[in-house]
């Protein structure tokens, strides 16, 4: 039955006229599919990529000042050992 329906459409507008319906309404159930499938989930994507480079921030911040707390504390170390080495040296001399 559809075929016959097909066939006469052909026969009365000709095969480009239904061929261009055929491909505009393609087009639109495309268009249709994007707006109400992808795009949604795109937009879904797009605030937890969001998320993920903010937290990825946080915790290079993190590391940053993680790392300035341990230099600090090798720094003190350092110094400590001067400190002792100088008192042992001045000792040494002293005796």
């Amino acid at each position: 039955m559809e075929e016959l329906d097909i066939i006469n459409q052909i026969q009365q507008y000709g095969f480009p006229i239904i061929l261009a319906l055929g491909l505009g309404y393609f087009i639109y159930y495309v268009w249709w599919f994007i707006s109400e499938h992808i795009e949604p989930e795109i937009e879904d994507m797009h605030i937890a990529l969001i998320r993920v480079i903010d937290q990825t921030r946080m915790l290079d911040q993190d590391l940053i000042r993680l790392q300035q707390k341990v230099d600090v504390v090798l720094e003190y170390r350092e110094n400590e050992k001067k400190k002792s080495g100088k008192n042992t040296n001045e000792k040494s001399i002293n005796s």
